[in-house]
């Protein structure tokens, strides 16, 4: 079983992730973090498989928490969940370490269920 840590300011989408998650016998939900700073501390802590993080948060984004992550568990995937997609924030992510940049708009089981598959195979 694969470990995933979940990281939104929002409770009610961590909460949902995790309800999601739950439901597979695939994946694990090792943890949640509310801030990208979090996120960075509870990864040291739990290293968990993948890391599904938010872009706009308080303390300290995404971007930031997926560059500092990349540094010291390089063999953490990394997926960003968000409500702004866009050409130029998928270059960014890539550029800090984030496999795929997966839309909180999108038909959620299908598009994060296709970059997880794709990118933690």
């Amino acid at each position: 079983m694969r470990t995933i840590l979940i990281v939104d300011d929002s409770s009610m989408v961590r909460s949902s992730l995790r309800s999601w998650f739950e439901n597979s016998s695939e994946w694990q939900v090792c943890g949640e973090a509310e801030n990208g700073k979090v996120a960075v501390e509870k990864v040291e802590e739990l290293h968990p498989d993948v890391v599904i993080l938010d872009l706009q948060m308080p303390v300290m984004n995404g971007l930031e928490a997926a560059r500092q992550i990349s540094n010291r568990a390089p063999n953490t995937t990394m997926l960003m969940f968000t409500m702004h997609t866009s050409a130029e924030l998928v270059r960014a992510a890539r550029a800090v370490g984030v496999k795929d940049v997966v839309s909180k708009s999108d038909e959620l089981s299908s598009h994060l269920s296709v970059a997880l598959n794709k990118f933690c195979a």
